[in-house]
């Protein structure tokens, strides 16, 4: 088990958190939760003991071993994948590491043998012998095949030495699990391995996740970094939402009575009580829940930013026809004879493992990319705004964000503009900023306020949800569902994808897959799973 007493982290006079008293119990998924810069990498490093807190300890139980998903992604360039992964469990590598040097020796001793008899016992109890074959099972289910499993780490590109640094934190069924983001450059069949491993593990699990449907899926509890304290609240993070914004109403309806609040109450934990991410969990949680007061269910302080695209007009019928559409980019054919046509109310998921051709295809749609052969046509009444991927073009400028959002007004009234830049959470000073020294989310949320602005119709949407916090990706879902127009988008989120897309399109190496059904409808298809088994083979 893993505490906290009295844990303080102040930076000079502002205090991340104070006084921070804490359980986490075996078995537990905890997902960590809190604005940007609330402080939750920051409390990992101080559970791991990177870093030291101001006051206070962190206590583990003697003999329980801690894993974290390393950050430093070149800390290991020089060693071989498997042997990284087996690192993850350092007792247990220097055994190994030991034994080899050991056995190497021309002049092998008596000594020599009496140790190595030592170290050779402690291996066994490690399960040394079993090593090897764990570590390749968790490189190939995190799609790490086994070609590159004797290569050096520094042979691998950035997205699979994540992969393999997440493989070592998982290695060797730690006591106490730490991970920070990882989820992070996993596709969809690396996330639900990911997912159906911690839901299995009977170790506790702490993890910070913009992913909302991995911690709806993994976590047991909720610890919200807020108001300078952190809170565990029991259910997972849909619950935690919801009850968060259940206590608002009740709040703010000052003039309801109590007895209502409580019925108000008790229908809400009706409602979520048999939601268990665990089935071992849910027995508990029930209990846990049951016991719920209107003292237990506390707003949160975070702030949504206020997101809705209004089109100026309707978008017709005839939306987009694309034809035989063939990309070639420095010297390789990324989009290869593609054509699909785009109906009115279609909100389309573009997915799939090639991520380079999602954004060319954007592109390519947008006239930004001219292609090699085939047609685009949209339709004359459809108007289209844009969110690339990568945005940082925009940005190449001194221009504070007042004038730079007005360049794309109709409207260039300063009240107007501000206006928009209020819904966006940036207000008062804020305004001011020059938007060359703009945080990635930041800049996300401008991109999102000129796109508020175009009144268009279509909207294209390259990874909107990269640098976004938690409530900034509830509040551009929630716009997506509600809006009244076309989009076609890319997104790693999965309940992003799920609760928005009617329709999906897989870009394959042999054409597209397009069917029109929700995203979890279509991952779980036999006749899909079957076509697409034939498309990448």
């Amino acid at each position: 088990m893993i505490s906290t007493s009295g844990l303080t982290l102040r930076f000079g006079k502002r205090a991340l958190f104070e006084d921070v008293n804490l359980k986490f119990i075996p078995g537990n998924c905890y997902g960590l939760i809190g604005a940007n810069g609330a402080g939750k990498s920051t409390f990992l490093k101080i559970l791991s003991g990177e870093i030291d807190s101001n006051s206070g300890e962190v206590i583990i139980t003697p003999g329980e071993r801690v894993a974290v998903l390393k950050q430093d992604h070149f800390e290991f360039e020089e060693f071989e994948v498997l042997n990284t992964v087996i690192m993850g469990h350092a007792r247990l590598f220097a055994i190994m590491t030991e034994k080899d040097a050991l056995y190497a020796k021309p002049d092998f001793s008596e000594a020599d043998g009496m140790l190595a008899s030592e170290l050779e016992a402690e291996f066994a109890e490690l399960n040394g012998w079993q090593a090897e074959a764990e570590a390749a099972e968790l490189l190939m289910g995190l799609g790490i095949g086994k070609e590159l499993h004797t290569k050096q780490m520094r042979e691998l590109n950035g997205n699979e030495k994540v992969r393999v640094l997440l493989a070592q934190a998982l290695f060797g069924n730690p006591n106490i699990l730490l991970l920070d983001e990882p989820t992070n450059h996993l596709d969809l069949q690396s996330k639900t391995w990911l997912e159906e491993f911690l839901y299995n593990f009977t170790s506790t699990v702490i993890v910070v996740s913009h992913d909302r449907h991995f911690l709806n899926k993994v976590c047991t509890h909720i610890a919200d970094i807020d108001f300078g304290k952190i809170q565990i609240y029991v259910g997972n993070y849909d619950f935690w939402y919801e009850s968060s914004q259940l206590a608002l109403r009740l709040m703010r309806d000052a003039n309801k009575k109590k007895e209502d609040k409580i019925a108000d109450l008790q229908k809400f934990i009706q409602r979520f009580s048999s939601n268990a991410s665990k089935a071992k969990q849910a027995t508990s949680r029930k209990k846990q829940l049951d016991k719920l007061t209107l003292d237990d269910i506390k707003p949160s302080s975070r702030k949504y930013p206020y997101i809705a695209f209004s089109p100026d007009r309707e978008a017709g019928n005839n939306i987009l026809t694309v034809k035989d559409l063939t990309v070639t980019v420095a010297g390789a054919k990324v989009v290869d004879n593609l054509s699909f046509t785009v109906n009115n109310g279609d909100k389309i998921a573009f997915v799939g493992p090639n991520d380079h051709a999602k954004t060319i295809l954007f592109k390519a749609l947008m006239g930004e990319i001219e292609p090699d052969s085939g047609e685009i046509i949209w339709g004359i009444t459809t108007s289209q705004t844009y969110f690339p991927k990568d945005n940082s073009a925009y940005f190449n400028s001194t221009l504070n964000l007042v004038d730079w959002l007005r360049q794309f007004s109709k409207d260039p009234d300063e009240s107007f503009v501000r206006g928009f830049l209020g819904r966006m959470l940036f207000s008062g000073d804020e305004s001011q900023k020059q938007v060359n020294v703009l945080s990635g989310g930041e800049k996300v949320r401008c991109m999102l306020a000129k796109m508020m602005l175009s009144g268009a119709n279509v909207l294209l949407l390259d990874e909107p949800t990269n640098h976004l916090d938690l409530e900034s990706i509830t509040a551009l879902n929630n716009a997506l569902i509600s809006f009244d127009g076309i989009a076609l988008f890319v997104s790693q989120d999965h309940q992003f994808v799920q609760t928005i897309a009617n329709r999906i399109i897989e870009i394959t190496p042999k054409g597209l897959v397009d069917r029109q059904m929700p995203f979890d409808e279509y991952i779980e298809n036999e006749n899909v799973k079957a076509l697409l088994e034939s498309m990448y083979n």
